[in-house]
């Protein structure tokens, strides 16, 4: 089945703290003793990057082995890893940094601040082909909504409920603040040239969208989608899920572009297709399932749910055909339950205090780990 499939690979960062649930930076030294891992500016989050693989196991085993190795460094140290995309028991006045004399992140302290602290999944699918590509990101850019829906996890900052599903996305400062469907490669490549001749960008990779394209030397030599918009996804198989979803919706725009790829299918204007897109991740961090938005192909609203419920059907003879339709199961699951952040909103709503709702958190995710490890023993 590979043959039929994509290359896949995730960008994954991680909050580290204590079992209270209070945030404890620690990056700067977990990249000098662990292999693998990425230093961020602020010392409390740190990032690991899979190999791209096809297949599902194989991501699996890719996603959870970075995890157990830094679980047990933590674990050595009293420390542990912490759930949701936000500091959700503070301190976000202060940006502490894991790397005093670097100069990137001084600018990054300097023009954003604890705005950027969060944590999220990046999920990258590999597109050789460069027309496919920029058809691939039209069309998961205007659907990038729903998979913010589903991966939704960040209700609380500093030790209070923000009245939003994501606050990771809202707070997250997009640059350059407008930016382009792109046509084509061409239009890409003089939008970057541009943008970093004005300033506007500081590097090719100052580019923070919910979608972009991806490569060995960007702007010019590109080879993949990724797809930014997640918030943390604790989750192995809901993680999967996504994943394979947007993955199905590539798929399905490359058998049939004239239906699926927005620039020639939908009734509106380009322009019209950016600022819907814009306002449609902006709802769905607000209000995720249950967010009005408005259906790219014709502008007309449609509830969350009911449009990721719609996506469900449309791939579903693409997956039978391609033996996935039991990893999409999750997704079922959170449109029965409802995503993470609408669990712990509840939890609060039931009485329960947001520390006592990441400590949680905390044993689920944990347990998680337990229960994939024991299913699939991990192998390298």
């Amino acid at each position: 089945m590979s043959k039929h499939l994509l290359l896949k690979g995730f960008e994954v960062e991680l909050f580290t703290g204590l079992s209270t649930g209070e945030h404890f930076g620690v990056s700067d030294q977990v990249t000098n003793e662990l292999d693998n891992f990425v230093q961020e500016p602020d010392k409390r989050n740190l990032e690991y990057i899979t190999s791209p693989n096809y297949e599902y196991e194989k991501l699996k085993n890719e996603l959870l082995l970075p995890r157990k190795k830094v679980r047990k460094w933590l674990a050595e140290r009293n420390l542990t890893l912490l759930p949701g995309s936000t500091l959700s028991l503070g301190n976000s006045k202060e940006f502490i940094r894991s790397n005093p004399i670097n100069i990137y992140h001084e600018f990054i302290e300097k023009n954003y601040g604890t705005s950027v602290v969060t944590t999220s999944i990046h999920i990258n699918l590999g597109i050789e082909d460069l027309p496919s590509l920029f058809a691939a990101i039209r069309l998961v850019r205007c659907e990038a909504a729903l998979f913010l829906s589903l991966s939704a996890s960040s209700p609380f900052l500093d030790g209070l409920p923000t009245g939003v599903h994501s606050q990771r996305w809202l707070q997250f400062p997009l640059t350059p603040t407008h930016v382009p469907i792109f046509r084509n490669h061409l239009t890409y490549v003089k939008w970057i040239e541009d943008k970093l001749a004005s300033g506007e960008m500081r590097n090719e990779r100052h580019l923070w969208s919910s979608v972009r394209p991806n490569g060995k030397k960007r702007p010019y030599l590109l080879n993949r989608l990724e797809l930014r918009i997640c918030d943390l996804i604790t989750d192995f198989d809901l993680l999967i899920a996504i994943t394979a979803l947007v993955e199905l919706r590539v798929l399905s725009l490359f058998k049939n572009p004239d239906k699926l790829d927005p620039l020639l299918a939908s009734k509106l204007t380009i322009k019209e297709l950016e600022e819907l897109s814009n306002q449609n991740d902006a709802n769905a961090a607000r209000s995720s399932l249950n967010a009005d938005l408005k259906n790219w192909f014709n502008g007309e609203s449609i509830l969350c749910s009911d449009w990721i419920t719609q996506l469900l059907e449309e791939v579903k003879p693409l997956a039978l055909e391609m033996d996935m339709v039991q990893k999409l199961a999750p997704i079922h699951s959170v449109l029965q339950q409802g995503n993470q952040a609408m669990k712990w909103l509840n939890s609060h709503h039931g009485g329960k205090s947001v520390q006592t709702i990441i400590q949680e958190g905390i044993r689920d995710m944990e347990a998680e780990e337990i229960m994939t490890i024991r299913s699939k023993p991990i192998t390298r």
